[in-house]
């Protein structure tokens, strides 16, 4: 019988989204499942991440990728690292640079403009971006050489913290090739919190920081990160950056592409795929008894449920059923499952 859940990779620097799908097929073909176009086990992403990122990629196994566009529009945690000084076309480390400052925060400056950057705002997305523009991809467009304009969107930050700092070296400051080694080890940053004030260390000018942001979907990170700088008086681009959560799943749940490699060679696949109702976490769940799980699989109405209104997981002892809404004590099928 195919299974039906989620393999959560951590994705690694350079591989792309559709890739990571090809790799999980790989090996699961070579396991001995069934991966043909029609009839086979069905395999998808529940969200893009650009191969210059890392980390958290949910990948939907059967059943499963029925969730994807809930997967997909879900919020994110991701970690990045904004360098000051110079900004490129792509907003990351891979573009061309195309606008210098000399202006380098200071840490107080940098905790205080967050706050601005939390909540409701609008951002224009990269250039270099999967958007499609008259029907065709903005970074296609980009690399073209035309002109690409987009359209601000409303996102929302839900947090935006500061997780360390990265000092400029400045000749006679105390992370100047003149320190000590304990002093120099300022320049690998250092976490605020431990840095109070009194120190002296708000006053530093910064190289860098790295944030960690809880994000809504469609928030581009590359573009959060240009703006904060901008606000800052100067310029930036990504040079780093990590998913650290996408949904319910976090990077405690992931594994690298070499744990996904044993599964290609025997190794059971029950030890790294998580159940399909994971990616249906904060979901309450209805209990069905056989009669009432034949009529959802009918897609029959059910009456007389004294449950809340809303979103529930329907499912027969461990069986996932369907997901249904409820109102007012009668529940209508959204999405069915059929895992047997």
């Amino acid at each position: 019988m195919n299974p039906h859940g989620w393999i959560i990779l951590d994705k690694s620097v350079g591989l792309g989204s559709t890739q990571a799908v090809s790799a999980v097929k790989r090996n699961l073909r070579e396991a001995g499942f069934n991966m043909k176009l029609k009839g086979g086990l069905k395999v998808g992403h529940g969200g893009t991440l650009d191969p210059l990122a890392e980390g958290v990629l949910p990948i939907a196994l059967g059943e499963a990728t029925k969730l994807a566009g809930r997967m997909l529009d879900s919020d994110k945690a991701y970690a990045f690292t904004v360098q000051f000084g110079t900004m490129t076309d792509t907003l990351d480390a891979e573009g061309a640079v195309i606008e210098e400052s000399a202006v380098r925060p200071r840490l107080a400056a940098l905790e205080a403009v967050l706050a601005q950057f939390t909540g409701p705002i609008e951002q224009v997305p990269p250039k270099y971006s999967a958007l499609k523009v008259d029907g065709k991809r903005a970074y296609d467009r980009a690399r073209a050489g035309e002109e690409v304009e987009l359209a601000t969107r409303a996102v929302v930050i839900h947090e935006l913290t500061l997780s360390s700092a990265h000092p400029e070296l400045v000749e006679g400051s105390p992370f100047s090739s003149s320190a000590t080694p304990e002093e120099k080890s300022g320049r690998w940053g250092f976490a605020p919190s431990a840095s109070p004030t009194s120190s002296g260390r708000a006053d530093v000018v910064l190289h860098s920081a790295t944030l960690i942001a809880h994000v809504s979907k469609g928030t581009y990170i590359r573009s959060l990160a240009r703006d904060i700088a901008h606000a800052l008086g100067t310029c930036g681009h990504v040079t780093y950056l990590r998913r650290i959560k996408a949904g319910p799943f976090t990077e405690a749940q992931a594994i690298s592409l070499d744990k996904l490699n044993e599964i290609g060679k025997g190794a059971p696949l029950e030890d790294i795929i998580l159940p399909l109702e994971a990616g249906l976490d904060g979901i309450p769940a209805l209990i069905l008894d056989p009669e009432s799980a034949q009529a959802v699989r009918q897609g029959r109405v059910i009456s007389g449920l004294p449950h809340s209104d809303g979103l529930h997981y329907a499912k027969l002892a461990e069986e996932p059923v369907a997901l249904m809404e409820l109102s007012e004590g009668t529940a209508k099928v959204v999405r069915g499952f059929n895992c047997s």
